[in-house]
Formats: structure tokens, C-alpha cells, sequence
């Protein structure tokens, strides 16, 4: 096997599991290199390589340029001089060398917990939406692909159990779409374990705050580590038909991911004129 083509396949066995990864590419080289421009290294979230650009300490620092990159998301082109050690040049080839780095990762993953009808809906418009999908449910007739077609994955499993049994990272929101309190009691805690970016519980603002006492008094989960949870999940719509509501969890989740506040984009535009008028 060539080494672009085991590159491509390990960026798209990343791609197909959900994982970020980080792709490295020569772009330029002057004088002598260890490569040629076109050389190519994917870079995993635990360091791990497929391919080479050179290796020594340039490639590690090419590696610590790609961890950098997965968190931030930003592509980086950094240029390395391999001339002289003593001025903390990272080689003594004598060339120069230029290296695009791009973030790489699937679109963004809505796991929901709970395929009744708010999860069904919820994950036919996330889907729709661009998301990849994963959804699970214990029930095996709900949570597979003649039932709900189409989704990036189905995890058949107790609730309390999906966070090992699929990737839950930062680019993951997960939406708890369950059945009530003894549920959420075993599954809070493992979601609590992830870095997820967004965990959402579904339910009434008094289920949820019997839940979160019994959390903190029985499972010694505290105030910080709840504020984690938007429960009741969605922003307030007012809405009652399971399209309705996913329409809520899907806008929250969202805004999460934007980095919006949620208010009417037309007080947002009042807002602006009155302080243009101020200015």
C-alpha cells in the first residue's frame, strides 16, 4: 500500500468513527529536505501517526502544531528552518520547509439517547440539518435502520452505558431524550465523564430538580459539575408536537454550537439602532 493512500484511508476510517484528526502537507521546500512538497501525515488526538513529513524534531513539532490545531480548529502554516541545532533549528539539512495543517473532523454529532417520538423527530432534523446522527436506544425495534433510516449509527444499550459504547467528544451533543429519573440517575453521571459539548435532559424543571438533588446527595455530583446539564432541554417555544419540541432542542443546540444568545433576532436589531443612535 502507497503511504498517501494508508493516509487516506486512516483520515477516512477517522472521518467514519467520528473522530478529529489532524491532516499535515508539505506545501514547499527549499534547499535539502528530508521531503518532497505533497508528502502527507495524518495526526491523531492521541498523537498517533500514519504517513511522515520528515520525522526527527520537526515532525514532533509538527505534531504538537496538529494537536493545536484539532482544539482550536484553525488551519496553521508553519515554516521550519533545518539549518543550524545551536539556534534551535529542529534539523541541519540546510533546507526550509513549509507545512499546511488542517483540522479535520466529521461534521459535528448529535447523539439522542431515547428513540421515542421527541427523539425520532429530533434525529430526522438533525440529520436533515447536516449533523451526523448517532442514535440509541435499549430497545432494539426502535433503534435500527428499517425503523429510523438514514442515521450515522445505531448503539443498542442501556442508557447508562452508551458513553462507552460510542465516541462522546468535544464536537458531540448529546441529547438525553429518556423515559424519567431512575434513568437519568445512572446516565448523568457517565455523560459527566465526556467531553461532550452540550448535554441536554429532557423533562419537566421539577423532574429535573429532584433528579439533580438526588445526583448530589446520592451520587456526590456537585453544583458545577450540574451546571453542565441544560435541563429542562430546548428554548422555550412553547411547543407541544414531537416536532415541535425537537425544532426547541435542535435551536438550542444550535446556539451552543454558534456561540448564540437565543434572543429575537428582532430585539437584536432594536438593540443595534438604539445604540447607533447613542454613538
Amino acid at each position: 500500500m502507497s503511504e498517501d493512500r494508508a493516509v487516506f484511508e486512516a483520515l477516512l476510517d477517522a472521518q467514519t468513527r467520528g473522530d478529529v484528526a489532524a491532516l499535515a502537507t508539505v506545501v514547499s521546500v527549499q534547499g535539502s529536505v528530508p521531503r518532497h512538497a505533497g508528502s502527507k501525515m495524518l495526526v491523531r488526538r492521541d498523537g498517533s501517526i500514519v504517513g511522515t513529513v520528515g520525522g526527527g524534531a520537526m515532525e514532533s513539532l509538527v505534531i504538537k502544531e496538529a494537536l493545536d490545531a484539532m482544539l482550536d480548529g484553525q488551519t496553521r502554516m508553519p515554516s521550519y528552518t533545518l539549518n543550524d541545532l545551536s539556534s534551535g533549528d529542529p534539523g541541519i539539512c540546510g533546507g526550509t520547509v513549509q507545512v499546511f495543517i488542517e483540522p479535520i473532523g466529521s461534521a459535528p454529532t448529535v447523539l439522542v439517547i431515547g428513540i421515542g417520538h421527541v427523539g425520532r423527530a429530533l434525529a430526522e432534523l438533525a440529520k436533515w440539518s447536516g449533523y451526523r446522527v448517532v442514535i440509541s436506544d435499549d430497545r432494539e425495534a426502535f433503534c435500527n435502520p428499517n425503523y429510523l433510516p438514514g442515521m450515522d449509527a445505531y448503539v443498542v444499550c442501556k442508557p447508562s452505558e452508551v458513553a462507552g459504547q460510542t465516541a462522546i467528544n468535544s464536537r458531540t451533543f448529546v441529547a438525553a431524550v429518556t423515559r424519567g429519573m431512575p434513568v437519568d440517575m445512572d446516565l448523568i453521571p457517565s455523560l459527566l465523564t465526556t467531553d461532550a459539548a452540550y448535554i441536554g435532559l429532557i423533562g419537566s424543571r421539577r423532574r429535573w430538580m429532584l433528579t439533580a438533588k438526588a445526583l448530589k446527595d446520592e451520587r456526590g455530583l456537585s453544583d458545577e459539575q450540574l451546571a453542565r446539564v441544560y435541563a429542562p432541554i430546548g428554548l422555550e417555544l412553547n411547543a407541544e408536537t414531537p416536532q415541535e419540541i425537537a425544532i426547541s432542542i435542535l435551536a438550542q443546540i444550535i446556539m451552543v454550537q454558534r456561540g448564540g444568545d437565543g434572543r429575537e433576532m428582532r430585539m437584536a436589531r432594536v438593540a443595534e439602532v438604539d445604540e447607533l443612535k447613542q454613538s
